[in-house]
């Protein structure tokens, strides 16, 4: 076959790849969207807990859908209400009465010291999240035009729906762009051209829209509840991190196999089968990791699981096929002004062949030193405080926080959302004493009542999501559980309850923290196996695996404590959330040891002609540049989950950052070669290092004198 025939065959199968790709995502595009799931409960907890079995049993009570919004009203200057205020309060009670179930609300209730006025107004909430937004919305709106000097807010369960659901107007169009940005600017240092940094923008960003339309499919078919802004969020950073790592890799490797062939497809051809292994491998490790969260009690991690384990499949397929059409299309211009030739100068590595010589010299003080830094940072957690209250989720606080916060000041902290315990109607009197009598426990009261079952409702004098409060749901559980004969009718799914089950709003945080420590206990060794274990299969050896999991594990805690650090000390965050831990262990374990399979597999490779010393000085070499910017990019892309304004996304974008820091420019630069360099081919063991001398395995062209060190 002639030259010619040659490169007008790779040139149409290139084309062709991009028409399959294209119609691809017309048809991913084209898929129905199943109808979403209801979820499994209010928290996403399945049935086996109290919270969500008071859940189910309270729709056998009469108005079940109705939930108490609560107008708080209070004065500017944090004096008491004088008899005008009241008098206005009150007038707004009988518009306000419209909007109510039942068509009236109770009179205003005055604090002890006069300062705050709260009015009850039951919503019915059976319309759905976007009913429960308008109502709450003309409930505000029926408020204004109070006198002067009155500050007037809504909170309450509905109100807080109301807020989240404004959280996330408009989130998914903000991150999109703040990513989109920071992910060109970066490429744009990175390659230094004008043209070449849109084609991997281009491709990633039609990747991850490709991923956010076939999640809206995938997710629902597999009987998953799929909460848009949170899940879609974290999963299209993700995507965006991970497709331009690729991209990254792809295109280094690819300039490097320029400078060798001077047929641009046999160059691809080349790069595509350097780095598929890694691509593949990194791919895989992520797509294990996330999918870890399938064990999660929580649905929402359920969903992420999903959403993320195909945005990454995405990811690696376009980094494998439709990346490569579209560069070997374009050709060697792309790379203007620094066009790879035959032969010609390496511009890369030169400050990382520098940094391996460093370490090659004294590697025992340069492992001891990253180990000691590492080993430091991990020490500012200590003493990290867990789980969030309510009032505490918000980075801006939304009204329903203030009137939550005003209320707790005056009223017990509970009073926004009672706890509910769920009894049988002829315990409900002695289950009402039992409750009363539990320290931590402001009032309790018989509330509706049906033909089986009975609802007491329960003010805390502790605000809800605090250790106070929890240590009171814990101790009100105990006591109403051993008032005999107070067992509500069984749940469908559930075991036999031994007594009365308490559950509502704040038991259902209670239950979402324990779920959490039960998810850490159970993910955390999982993924740590399937990690090493897909590092086993990649680098034929234990050894190797066994110390890049322990040095995954280490930037892990140290980034962990420097976040703590951050938290505690500027950004002022009361505690960590306590779905943040996992979260950050999963993405940080799958991501990080990305960057070590980048590094490990180049030097295996480069060892066979050249031994493990000097193999993994010439992967530092080659590879430093591109997993420097890859690291540096994927770190930035997750701090942009900065700008949505729950603290719990936040958090997970500053760990994942600091932690993929920590990766790319300690523990992949310094450590992992330090730990070779001292090992030697031991550091493959069991496995061994076959040189190889031939073609296929031959190194890259020599560099002229000019572009040396």
């Amino acid at each position: 076959m002639s030259p010619f025939t040659r490169v007008a065959r790779s040139r149409l199968a290139a084309w062709l790849t991009v028409v399959a790709a294209i119609v691809v995502g017309a048809v991913v595009f084209g898929l129905p969207r199943p109808d979403n799931p209801a979820p499994v409960s209010a928290t996403g907890l399945s049935v086996r807990w109290q919270s969500t079995q008071v859940e189910r049993l309270q729709d056998q009570l009469p108005s079940s859908d109705v939930q108490p919004a609560v107008v708080v009203v209070s004065r500017d200057d944090g004096g008491a209400l004088t008899e005008a205020d009241r008098a206005a309060v009150t007038a707004r009670s009988g518009a306000l009465g419209e909007l109510a179930v039942g068509g009236r609300t109770g009179p205003p209730q005055v604090s002890p010291d006069g300062a705050v006025a709260l009015l009850v107004v039951p919503l019915d909430t059976a319309g759905g999240q976007q009913a429960v937004v308008a109502k709450v919305a003309q409930v505000r709106g029926t408020l204004t035009g109070l006198p002067d000097g009155l500050t007037v807010a809504v909170t309450g369960a509905p109100a807080f729906t109301a807020d989240l659901t404004k959280v996330f107007e408009g989130a998914d169009v903000t991150l999109l762009a703040v990513t989109a940005g920071v992910v060109a600017l970066l490429l744009l240092i990175t390659y230094r051209s004008p043209f070449l940094w849109i084609v991997p923008l281009i491709v990633v960003a039609a990747t991850e829209q490709l991923t956010l339309r076939a999640v809206d499919t995938v997710v629902p078919a597999v009987g998953i509840n799929l909460q848009q802004g949170a899940v879609t969020g974290i999963a299209s950073v993700l995507v965006f991190g991970a497709a331009t790592d690729y991209a990254l890799l792809l295109i280094a490797r690819y300039r490097e196999e320029l400078r060798r062939e001077q047929d641009r497809f046999a160059a691809m051809r080349a790069a595509l089968r350097r780095t598929a292994e890694p691509i593949l491998a990194s791919g895989g490790t992520v797509v294990l990791g996330v999918l870890t969260l399938l064990l999660s009690e929580q649905e929402t991690n359920r969903a992420l699981a999903v959403a993320c384990a195909t945005g990454v499949v995405f990811a690696m397929l376009s980094a494998l096929f439709v990346l490569p059409a579209v560069l070997v299309i374009f050709g060697r211009g792309l790379f203007w002004p620094f066009v790879p030739r035959v032969g010609g100068p390496v511009r890369e590595g030169r400050l990382w062949g520098r940094l391996g010589d460093a370490v090659v010299r004294r590697p025992w003080p340069v492992a001891a030193l990253s180990v000691l830094l590492l080993a430091g940072l991990a020490l500012g957690g200590w003493g990290i405080r867990t789980g969030l209250s309510e009032t505490a989720q918000f980075r801006v606080k939304p009204e329903a926080v203030a009137g939550a916060e005003t209320l707790a000041r005056a009223f017990p902290a509970g009073t926004t959302q009672p706890v509910a315990v769920l009894t049988n109607p002829a315990a409900a009197q002695a289950v009402t004493r039992a409750a009363a009598a539990v320290p931590g426990v402001a009032s309790a009261r018989p509330g509706a009542a049906g033909a089986a079952v009975a609802q007491v409702d329960v003010v805390l004098a502790d605000e809800p999501g605090t250790t106070a409060s929890d240590r009171a749901v814990a101790a009100l559980r105990d006591a109403v559980a051993a008032v005999p004969g107070s067992a509500p009718p069984p749940v469908e799914g559930a075991e036999r309850a031994g007594g009365a089950l308490v559950g509502g709003t704040v038991a259902a945080t209670y239950d979402s923290d324990e779920a959490n420590s039960r998810d850490l206990r159970l993910i955390l060794p999982i993924i740590l196996l399937l990690v090493g274990a897909v590092l086993v299969l990649l680098l034929r050896g234990l050894l190797a695996p066994l110390l890049l999991v322990l040095t995954v594990i280490a930037s892990f805690f140290a980034s962990l404590g420097a976040a703590w650090l951050l938290f505690d000390h500027l950004l002022g965050f009361p505690a960590l959330d306590s779905g943040v831990l996992l979260l950050a262990f999963v993405f940080l374990v799958a991501l990080g040891v990305d960057y070590n399979i980048f590094l490990v597999t180049r030097a295996r490779e480069d060892a066979r002609r050249v031994g493990t010393r000097d193999g993994m000085l010439s992967a530092l070499r080659v590879t430093g540049g591109v997993i420097t910017s890859a690291g540096v990019l994927l770190a930035a892309v997750f701090a942009v989950l900065g700008v949505l304004p729950l603290i719990t996304l936040t958090q997970i974008g500053v760990i994942v950052c600091i932690g993929v820091l920590l990766d790319t420019l300690l523990v992949r630069t310094v450590l992992v070669p330090a730990l070779a360099f001292l090992l030697g081919d031991r550091f493959w063991w069991p496995g061994r290092i076959a040189r190889d001398t031939s073609v296929d395995e031959a190194p890259a062209a020599p560099e002229p004198v000019a572009a040396r060190d």
